[in-house]
């Protein structure tokens, strides 16, 4: 095996560099391989794909030069993983990302079908595109880029690639639990975050915790007649909208007591700090391609979105909604209903306060259900942990620019799994632009952020296997935590 100090690649036409780019319209090729297969893991009808792309997956890592390659089977749908541990005396990088993705409805809102992937202009189309697979493949050919061209790998590495991300990762901690000593690592990185703008760089530091949850009102035992009993009967579909109604005030607050209770409030100087560095709010509002703001009132949009808690209606059901009318009163009512935390909120909490709250105001005319769905703790990430270090140069190397610290509004529970399990800091090395429409429709993939997200990745593996700091920590860095313990906020 060559000398893997020995293999640079700071030159442009390095070995390593040659191959990337000569290589790019197969990259393209497969990624759209990729995107094409259907896993969405929250549709069962969709479990099969879900297991065809993992054993693609699970292919194409075998295919590349990485050893020990299984698609292991969980109680809903499987977790890939493989490994490169020829580099004695080096860090360990476990790298992490998944395969499955959301449902692409509404259907009729794609300009193209959501997996019959096509490019238009430098933008690769359909589900999955951006969140996740492609910022995941960037580190894939970034291994296969190593493998090839200078034969060895400057790390250790071993990848885990789950298919339950989207619903919450539900059988994550159980398999790392069971199997903790196969994937000890010194640190983890993961691409499923995004630039602050195009041309912008962002390492995100921060993310809010998450908690989904169902909320069914049930009536009458069945569909009745609107005409017979209209009036007569309260309407689930009526109660279920006055409930939700009321789940905010008039400025913006959630109107659940004691919603608020143990939020760490931060100073003015963070405030400043938060202003100057994130997204204006005209930037927020464009970038969501809406033209009114609403939420708490005294804060940024930026502010609303990263430091405040939410309380988000993503959908309701009730009744007939097939075309044309249908006299009903329907027997029942569904919100989904998702909340995005903060520090130091626990997400069982506050599904007990929302227990609690829904009880005491659901009317007698009805009986309210509610199931939830997925549980994530907050996390804050120490900026200067060396593996963050070793993304700032990587980035600089792959974008040529500097890379911002940005904290996140959204979730990614394994932050916070690999930390309590494995006791290593993660890395969010993202690579998705603002207007990539993850979870909507029309996603797509900018293509120059995915050639050049391969390059970072290259040089973030470099840069690790160079630093020393690195391997000293393993098991005993508390950089990266559940943000109750968290040292910096």
């Amino acid at each position: 095996m060559p000398d893997i100090a020995a293999t640079g690649i700071g030159a442009p036409d390095a070995p390593i560099y040659v191959y990337t780019r000569s290589n790019q319209a197969r990259f393209l090729r497969e990624l759209i391989a990729f995107v094409r297969i259907p896993s969405v893991s929250a549709q069962p009808q969709h479990a099969g794909d879900v297991r065809k792309c993992a054993v693609w997956l699970a292919e194409h890592l075998r295919r590349i030069g990485m050893q020990g390659v299984a698609v292991e089977p969980t109680p809903r749908h499987p977790i890939v993983y493989a490994e490169w541990r020829r580099a004695p005396g080096r860090p360990t990088v476990l790298i992490y990302g998944h395969y499955d993705v959301q449902p692409a409805d509404p259907l009729a809102e794609w300009r193209t079908p959501p997996f019959e992937p096509v490019v238009r202009g430098e933008n690769l189309y359909g589900r999955g595109a951006s969140d996740d697979k492609g910022q995941l493949f960037a580190h894939v050919k970034a291994l296969e880029a190593y493998l090839h061209a200078n034969r060895a790998l400057p790390v250790n590495v071993v990848c885990l690639f789950e298919g339950e991300e989207e619903i919450g990762s539900p059988n994550l901690a159980s398999f790392l639990a069971r199997n903790r000593r196969f994937f000890a690592a010194d640190v983890a990185v993961l691409s499923d975050t995004r630039f602050l703008a195009p041309g912008q760089p962002a390492i995100t530091y921060a993310l809010r915790g998450s908690l989904a949850l169902e909320l069914e009102l049930r009536g009458q035992r069945q569909d009745v007649h609107s005409g017979s009993f209209g009036g007569a009967l309260h309407n689930p579909a009526q109660a279920l909208c006055e409930i939700v109604a009321q789940l905010h005030d008039t400025n913006g607050r959630i109107a659940i007591p004691g919603f608020y209770d143990r939020i760490r409030r931060l100073s003015m100087e963070e405030r400043a700090s938060l202003t100057s560095s994130g997204p204006s709010d005209k930037q927020i509002l464009r970038d969501a391609q809406a033209e009114h703001r609403w939420g708490e009132h005294g804060y940024t949009l930026y502010e609303r979105t990263t430091i405040r808690p939410a309380l988000t209606v993503n959908g309701i059901t009730s009744g007939y909604q097939g075309p044309g009318g249908k006299a009903i009163i329907p027997a029942r009512a569904t919100a989904k209903i998702s909340f995005r935390l903060v520090p130091d909120q626990e997400p069982s909490e506050i599904e007990q306060l929302f227990r609690t709250h829904i009880a005491r105001n659901t009317p007698p005319t009805m009986r309210a259900m509610i199931r939830a769905h997925l549980r994530a703790k907050p996390a804050v990430i120490n900026v200067r942990h060396p593996a963050i270090h070793a993304a700032t140069v990587a980035y600089r190397q792959g974008f040529g620019v500097a890379a911002l610290f940005l904290r996140s509004g959204g979730s990614i529970p394994v932050v916070n799994t690999f930390q309590e399990i494995l006791g290593i800091p993660t890395v969010l090395m993202g690579f998705a632009l603002p207007d990539d429409r993850m979870h909507a429709p029309n996603e797509k993939f900018h293509l120059p952020q995915f050639y050049q997200g391969i390059t970072t990745c290259i040089w973030f593996l470099h840069e690790v296997g160079t630093d020393g700091r690195i391997s000293a920590k393993r098991n005993g860095d508390a950089s990266c935590r559940s943000v109750r313990y968290a040292d910096d906020y």
